[in-house]
């Protein structure tokens, strides 16, 4: 016996399982939820995807769980994100270094293999000197770098992380090869401030809240910080377009993301979870107390916001030579 299928059937079946898809996905979350990171259990990025779990699962109604996923410089972490399923229920805290892997070299993936669903953090990198460098403005120390390249030395993090981009791309801007200053590769900023108080290097670029202590034991002086304006806890340090007319902002970031193909409206419900727990009381101080800071994002302007990233980056690593 065969069966024929009449237009109205097909209508009526396309309609039935329209509206199956539409109420799963309306019931959503309806199981766990894993929130992936890149990095190792008690940094920086591991203590902000924790505190967001948290506010999450009091919005969503269903446990948040975050996963460490370590290794390769964050490479096995950010591919791990890429490979799930995109049903809602994996979804990872995206790191700069997303922006990166690709125009180094030494992973395929990058924002592409993502769907954003929000923007929650950018810390700016700051131009930090010693308090007894030779150059008391920002206007001194990069004509002092442009008429004298290869003299000096930067440090702060290894080469091609985020703050050493944010740093060769504003040299880079201000029309000085981002190779003329030497880096001194470093694990993070603490460990460059201690060459810097030793006289080993002439810059460090990090974050303003990891210049702080430094800085208020008259050790250290930040002459500029990346950002399109003055931070609200640092406002005695201008920003790089007030000295130079250039508008430049760059440094750190971390933002919620899933796999690629992540259902539309599974992404409004999480971008509405997430800013409600990011306009928190307790999202706002936990971040200010450990110096982060916020900044929001939805899922078209962190996608415009990544595919910037990655452009830019990929240009600077081209002019320092970092690609393999």
């Amino acid at each position: 016996m065969t069966f024929k299928i009449t237009p109205l059937a097909l209508s009526a079946g396309l309609i039935a399982l329209g509206l199956s898809i539409g109420a799963a996905h309306a019931d959503y979350p309806e199981k766990p939820i894993q929130l992936i990171v890149p990095w190792s259990a008690g940094g920086g990025t591991d203590a902000v995807a924790r505190q967001l779990a948290n506010g999450l699962q009091e919005q969503l109604g269903q446990p948040v769980n975050v996963l460490n996923r370590t290794g390769g410089g964050g490479i096995v972490g950010h591919t791990t994100m890429t490979m799930a399923e995109p049903d809602g229920y994996t979804l990872g805290l995206v790191t700069a270094e997303i922006s990166t892997y690709r125009n180094i070299g030494t992973s395929n993936i990058s924002y592409e293999d993502l769907t954003p669903i929000a923007m929650i953090n950018f810390d700016s990198a700051a131009f930090n000197v010693s308090a007894d460098s030779e150059w008391d403005t920002l206007d001194q120390a990069l004509a002092d770098i442009k008429a004298n390249p290869g003299e000096y030395t930067v440090s702060g993090s290894g080469p091609g992380a985020a703050y050493h981009l944010a740093f060769a791309g504003f040299l880079d801007q201000q029309g000085i090869d981002p190779n003329s200053v030497a880096l001194v590769p470093s694990e993070g900023a603490a460990p460059g401030f201690q060459e810097l108080a030793a006289g080993g290097v002439d810059i460090v670029f990090s974050s303003l809240p990891e210049a702080e202590s430094m800085r208020k034991a008259d050790r250290v002086e930040a002459l500029a910080v990346f950002a399109d304006e003055r931070l609200e806890a640092f406002p005695d340090v201008p920003t790089a377009e007030e000295l130079t007319g250039q508008a430049w902002a760059a440094g750190t970031w971390r933002g919620v993301v899933g796999p690629e193909g992540l259902p539309e409206d599974v992404v409004e419900t999480l971008a509405e979870a997430t800013h409600k727990v990011w306009e928190s009381d307790d999202f706002q101080s936990f971040m200010a107390k450990r110096g982060f800071g916020t900044e929001w994002k939805g899922p078209q302007e962190f996608a415009d916001f990544m595919a910037e990233q990655d452009e830019q980056n990929g240009k600077i690593i081209d002019k320092l030579g970092l690609a393999q």
